[in-house]
């Protein structure tokens, strides 16, 4: 054998050597990419599709049309748009696949500020819990972490006459927020 063909075979083994590496490296920072993606990541690429949400309250289904830091805003078909926490959510069908170039789509702000301004229009909402309990009223007040509801039927305004309770609602437990 001809040192020329000795130092081809030598440099074709070194590239395939090089290639193995780079597919490896590709593959395991493809895996890597794909572990910081969130469900909001991908719900920022489905803004305008009808997707279906399911909730320890039941399925919403809708257009999704707005999203927040730790929330999902559906305009339910025939209904009033639908608040959903991401923290209720127990899987979500029809999203888009991902993508990392839509990372950090969306509003930058919680479902505390959003029920803030729900709570600033002062309309009747529905809120559903995650135990499948829904309870009607107006929002008074929200904290850090809860929300005051003034309870009165969905159909009234909020008056004292038309009061039936006050009840503290945890973040954690609202399923979903529906104008009433």
């Amino acid at each position: 054998m001809r040192w020329q063909d000795l130092f081809a075979d030598l440099e074709a083994q070194l590239l395939a050597e090089q290639r193995r590496e780079l597919h490896a490296e590709i593959a395991d920072r493809t895996r890597r990419e794909r572990a910081e993606v969130t469900v909001l990541d991908r719900a920022a690429r489905s803004v305008g599709r009808t997707i279906t949400v399911i909730t320890g309250a039941g399925p919403v289904r809708g257009v999704l049309d707005d999203l927040g830091k730790d929330w999902l805003l559906l305009q339910e078909h025939g209904r009033h748009a639908a608040l959903l926490p991401v923290a209720a959510i127990t899987a979500v069908v029809g999203l888009a696949g991902h993508s990392d170039d839509d990372r950090g789509m969306g509003r930058r702000f919680g479902v505390g500020v959003a029920l803030r301004a729900i709570a600033r229009d002062r309309a009747p909402v529905a809120i559903h819990d995650a135990a499948g309990g829904l309870a009607t009223g107006t929002i008074d007040k929200v904290g850090a972490d809860h929300l005051d509801l003034a309870e009165h039927p969905a159909d009234a305004v909020r008056r004292t006459v038309a009061l039936t309770g006050h009840r503290v609602v945890p973040f954690a437990a609202i399923a979903i927020v529906r104008r009433a």
